[in-house]
């Protein structure tokens, strides 16, 4: 979030566009925790509501690292943001989603002692 605040914050930027990522942040996580609630436990190998739920989080994922750099390459004269408020977004987008991910793998197993790393 330091990343995303930078690019936007910056005396140089100050444009508050890039903080629309942070709707993607809180969005892209729940499709995902829905299914696993709702999941029937019959022994299948493929879960299809799941596998919907991940197709709408990746939708989500790469809105939200196309929304910087669409904003970036608007029209040269007058672009929305600037380049340097792209990147510190895209920097800020992977380590959300590096951050979201862990979160997944730490808590996803059950029955595992923190300790068996």
């Amino acid at each position: 979030m330091t990343f995303v605040i930078l690019g936007c914050a910056l005396p140089s930027y100050q444009v508050w566009w890039p903080f629309f990522v942070v709707l993607f942040y809180i969005l892209s996580p729940i499709p995902t925790l829905v299914a696993r609630r709702v999941s029937d436990n019959s022994g299948n190998t493929s879960n299809p509501s799941l596998e919907f739920a991940i197709f709408i989080t990746m939708g989500f994922v790469v809105s939200s690292f196309a929304l910087p750099i669409v904003l970036a390459r608007s029209p040269e004269k007058d672009p929305v943001i600037q380049w340097g408020a792209c990147y510190l977004t895209l920097a800020g987008n992977v380590v959300v989603y590096l951050t979201i991910v862990g979160f997944f793998m730490a808590f996803d197993q059950d029955d595992s002692d923190y300790s068996m790393w």
